[in-house]
């Protein structure tokens, strides 16, 4: 056969693997996988349970982060089927799920004994698929907010952070299999196994010096970032500001969670986490992009005042029962009093000095309007007053255009 009766066939071939890959990375797919994940979610509760892992903790923090990992994956998944940071999403938590199930079907058979539950052994070795999970995360960061890289330089990076990823999860993974292999299976109550097939020598050295280089690579992803954030203007900005606002709340309330633990302040803590995907979603879709400064403000306003109440309470409560010697519900009061009466005077100050750092847009607007209402007390010609209401707001809300019309008494 000729190359020219083969060019046809060949054409009609390559037109169809876009129409393939359409078909696959569908917004149906992208449901199906968000119940797939649902589902998984759903089947593990019996487990845990089973396995007296089921607690407030779990069903609360876990389950309200997996949802909004879920739901913020598919939606950009379904309104941006090409960019892959939707699917990224998905496959992180998906990975997580299944494998976090996976540990505790382990569990249950190898160290609780119920030894009747069938592929076991199946499930020791497909736990490490977390390794993958954790590996895909910081991909987001790096493809954040079009899914694209930066540039084809950073292909080689790439190529080089997979391929560190594969070797350390292939290494995680021959544990597994050494330990199933040689019928010496030992686990902790995650699903880990804590017996035998550990790299030693050079694996050892080569698997620490990836898991560094792997740390190092994610590190870099975050200082282009926030390279990018200061050299960009604009929309961009916006996209950017609202990835480190989530990656920074969901950072600190995870060490604050992880901190308090044991208690029920790092459940409630650790539900922070929901920060990054919320702020990921936002970005992508360019949904009310322009309320980061003002979120941002609030929340630096009001955890400031809180922490000052907080401080004041039980600075008098310490004053009252220790040194002046007062019964306690006497110092309860006293502390409650003056956390009231300073509450509103505080958030107004501490407002005002976080919005002239944080949110200058809106401390120039008000210091704008603040100075045209004094001087319109003086203020007595009808035109003087209209061009300078038109300045005002000029430069306050920066409209397309704006005019004013006077109502004429008959």
């Amino acid at each position: 056969m000729s190359a020219a009766q083969m060019t046809p066939e060949r054409t009609a071939n390559d037109a169809d693997r876009p129409a393939r890959r359409s078909r696959l990375l569908s917004p149906a797919s992208a449901t199906v996988l968000g119940a797939l994940v649902l589902g998984v979610t759903v089947a593990s509760v019996p487990l845990e349970d089973a396995a007296h892992q089921l607690t407030v903790s779990n069903v609360v923090g876990e389950g309200l982060s997996v949802l909004v990992y879920t739901a913020v994956g598919v939606i950009v998944a379904r309104r941006q089927p090409r960019n892959p940071l939707g699917w990224i999403l998905l496959m992180t938590i998906f990975l997580y799920v299944f494998s976090n199930e996976l540990g505790t079907y382990a569990v249950l058979h190898y160290t609780l004994g119920h030894r009747g539950l069938p592929l076991a052994p199946v499930a020791v070795v497909l736990y490490p698929l977390w390794a993958l999970g954790v590996a895909l995360f910081p991909l987001i960061i790096l493809l954040f907010p079009e899914g694209r890289l930066p540039s084809r330089r950073w292909k080689w990076v790439l190529w080089g952070y997979l391929a560190l990823c594969g070797f350390v999860a292939t290494g995680i993974s021959s544990q597994a299999v050494a330990a199933v292999a040689n019928h010496d299976i030992h686990l902790d109550s995650y699903g880990d196994i804590t017996s035998g097939g550990h790299p030693t020598g050079i694996l050892a050295v080569a698997f620490l010096a990836s898991v560094v280089l792997i740390g190092l690579l994610t590190l870099s992803f975050v200082v282009y970032q926030f390279l990018s954030w200061r050299r960009s203007t604009g929309e961009r900005r916006q996209q950017l500001k609202w990835l480190a606002w989530g990656a920074a709340i969901a950072f600190v309330t995870f060490i604050l969670g992880t901190t308090f633990n044991t208690t029920a302040v790092g459940s409630v803590l650790g539900l922070g986490i929901i920060a990054l995907p919320i702020a990921i979603g936002i970005g992508i879709l360019k949904y009310r992009l322009y309320e980061i400064d003002r979120l941002v403000s609030r929340t630096l306003a009001y955890a400031i005042v809180t922490g000052l109440v907080v401080g004041v309470y039980v600075g008098v409560v310490t004053l009252v029962t220790k040194v002046l010697g007062f019964s306690s519900p006497v110092a309860v009061a006293a502390s409650t009093l003056a956390a009231v009466a300073l509450f509103n005077p505080l958030r107004i100050r501490v407002q005002h000095i976080v919005d002239r750092r944080f949110n200058r847009a809106r401390y120039d607007a008000e210091a704008t309007v603040a100075t045209f209402t004094a001087r319109l007390r003086d203020a007595v010609d009808l035109e003087t007053v209209r061009r300078e209401l038109l300045e005002v707001v000029n430069r306050a809300v920066e409209p397309a255009h704006a005019s004013v019309w006077i109502r004429r008494r008959e």
